[in-house]
C-alpha cells in the first residue's frame, strides 16, 4: 500500500498571510502556536460578550468594523466597566482577528481616540492588590492550627508565596520534584512562568528565617513530610475530614482561585493572592534592597515593574517630608 504524502503546514503571520511549511516542521508549528491558543481560551468570555453584542446589533462579528468595536467599548463604559476591563475586551478582539488571519479593527486611530475619551471620562486607575505587612503575615501564621495537615499546607503556601514573590499560577504549578534543599537555601526550580514561556532554567531561592515559626524553608519541609511522596503536585486540595481524622492531602492540585480564597481566609478579604507578590516587593523596597536584588526573585524584567508593584502610596508612611530635619 502506497503511503500517502504528508500535508503541508500553513502558518499564520502577523501580516495576516499564510505561509506554507513542510509537514516535517508540524510539531514545532503547533508548539509555537500554543501560546496564541491559550490566549484565545483566556479571552473566551470577553469574545462571547462581543459576539452577543454584534448579534443583538445585527453587526458583523468577524471581521468587525472599527465602528462596531468603538460602539462595543462605549457600551461597556456606559455599563460601568473599568478601563482595564475594556482594554482587555479590545485585546481579545484583536487576538481573534490575528488568529483568523484578518486585519484587526482595533489598530485604527479612531478607536484610540474613543478609548482615550473613556479614560478621561471614567478614569483609568486600576485597583491593585494591597500589600500586607510582615506583622500581619505573622499574625495570620500564629492563628493557624499547625496540628492539622491543612494548617501545615496553608503555612507553607503563605510563607513560600511571600518569601518567593510567587504568582499564584506559579504556586499551583509547583511539583515536589521542583524543590531542592541546599545548605544555604531552599531552591525552587520554575519550569515555566508568565515571563518564562519557553521552559528556560529559572530558579528562586528561599532562605531560612531566624524563627522556626515563620521560616519558609522549615514550613515547606514540614509540609513535604506530610505529603511523603517524591513527586507530584506540591500544593494539593485536601480530602474531607471527620471528627476522628482531620482532612488529608489529596492528589489534585490547588486551583488559582483556591490560592486566592486561602489568602483572603487567613489575611482578610481586602487582600488577594497577588498580595503575596506585591507585599514582597513593598517590604523589600522599604528595606532598601536594590532593584537588581528584587528582580532576581520576582523575575521581572524592568525597574518600571518594581515601581508598579511596590505599594508605597501611603503618604504618612512613605514620604521624604519626614526626613527634612526640621
Amino acid at each position: 500500500m502506497e503511503k500517502s504524502p504528508s500535508l503541508p503546514v500553513l502558518v499564520p503571520t502577523r501580516s495576516h498571510s499564510l505561509v506554507e511549511m513542510p509537514a516535517s516542521v508540524g510539531r514545532y508549528v503547533e508548539a509555537g502556536l500554543q501560546g496564541a491558543a491559550n490566549t484565545k481560551r483566556g479571552y473566551a468570555a470577553d469574545l462571547r460578550s462581543f459576539e452577543d453584542y454584534c448579534q443583538h446589533q445585527e453587526l458583523s462579528y468577524l471581521p468587525a468594523e472599527v465602528t462596531t468595536v468603538a460602539g462595543y467599548a462605549s457600551q461597556l463604559a456606559d455599563r460601568g466597566k473599568k478601563y482595564a476591563t475594556i482594554r482587555r475586551h479590545v485585546a481579545a478582539i484583536a487576538k481573534l482577528h490575528q488568529l483568523a488571519g484578518l486585519p484587526s479593527p482595533t489598530s485604527h486611530e479612531a478607536l484610540g481616540v474613543v478609548l482615550d475619551g473613556v479614560a478621561r471620562v471614567h478614569g483609568k486607575r486600576q485597583r491593585q492588590a494591597p500589600a500586607f505587612s510582615v506583622a500581619e503575615l505573622k499574625q495570620a501564621i500564629r492563628a493557624l492550627d499547625l496540628t492539622t495537615p491543612t494548617g501545615l499546607r496553608d503555612r507553607a503556601l503563605l510563607l513560600l508565596g511571600f518569601a518567593g514573590a510567587f504568582r499564584r499560577s506559579e504556586l499551583v504549578a509547583l511539583n515536589v520534584e521542583d524543590v531542592e534543599l541546599t545548605r544555604l537555601a531552599l531552591v525552587i526550580h520554575l519550569r515555566r512562568s508568565k515571563t518564562n514561556q519557553y521552559g528556560e532554567e529559572e530558579d528562586k531561592a528561599v532562605f531560612y528565617a531566624p524563627s522556626a515559626d515563620y521560616c519558609p524553608v522549615r514550613a515547606v519541609q514540614d509540609w513535604l513530610a506530610v505529603l511523603d511522596r517524591p513527586a507530584g503536585p506540591l500544593f494539593t486540595r485536601m480530602s474531607r475530614g471527620t471528627s476522628r481524622r482531620p482532612a488529608q492531602p489529596g492528589t489534585a492540585r490547588l486551583s488559582d482561585q483556591s490560592v486566592n480564597d486561602l489568602v483572603q481566609r487567613h489575611l482578610g478579604s481586602v487582600y488577594t493572592a497577588h498580595s503575596l507578590r506585591a507585599s514582597f516587593v513593598t517590604v523589600a523596597v522599604e528595606a532598601g534592597q536594590s532593584n537588581k536584588a528584587i528582580k532576581n526573585q520576582t523575575k521581572q524584567k524592568t525597574d518600571a515593574m518594581i515601581e508598579r508593584y511596590a505599594r508605597l502610596d501611603d503618604v504618612k508612611r512613605f514620604n521624604a517630608a519626614q526626613y527634612l530635619g526640621l
